[in-house]
């Protein structure tokens, strides 16, 4: 499947080439995160979804300098969030990251907000490949392609 946006084919529904397993990622909701009216202020959820995807890199390709200290970077080119519910100070929450397609130079993925059962924000994200030196749109490497497309069969 070619996404034009992203720049490349896709992985995501190719069953030789997996994306990755979720990520859980829990975080507590702290009082300077809230608004007045006492929940967390909206654009605080993107700093949450940077917290998720960061953990989710680190659970699936390595630390982030590993990449930065080989030439690439990964940037927000979009982000799009749904608002279900609100979080208040001192709420445990589990952001939970999910891979949803790996392009050429972008890779789309998901963000759940949520208290318990229930998803109170919903993220969707794309991220783009840079090279460091020219902040030029790249292709991603073939050693965090392989790590963002684990083997078929791993559990």
């Amino acid at each position: 499947m070619v996404n034009p946006s992203a720049g490349g084919t896709e992985t995501h529904g190719d069953p030789q080439s997996r994306l990755p397993d979720p990520v859980d990622t829990a975080l507590r909701v702290r009082y300077g995160e809230c608004d007045p009216q006492g929940i967390v202020f909206n654009a605080n959820y993107l700093l949450y979804a940077d917290v998720a995807f960061t953990e989710f890199w680190r659970a699936t390709v390595g630390p982030w300098q590993e990449m930065v200290l080989a030439g690439f970077d990964a940037v927000v080119a979009a982000a799009n969030l749904r608002f279900r519910s609100s979080a208040i100070f001192d709420d445990e929450l589990v952001l939970r990251t999910t891979a949803r397609g790996l392009g050429e130079t972008s890779l789309r993925s998901d963000v759940a907000v949520r208290r318990g059962p229930e998803t109170l924000v919903e993220i969707e994200l794309r991220h783009v490949c840079i090279d460091v030196s020219s902040r030029a749109k790249a292709p991603w490497p073939g050693w965090i392609r392989e790590r963002l497309s684990p083997p078929v069969g791993r559990s």
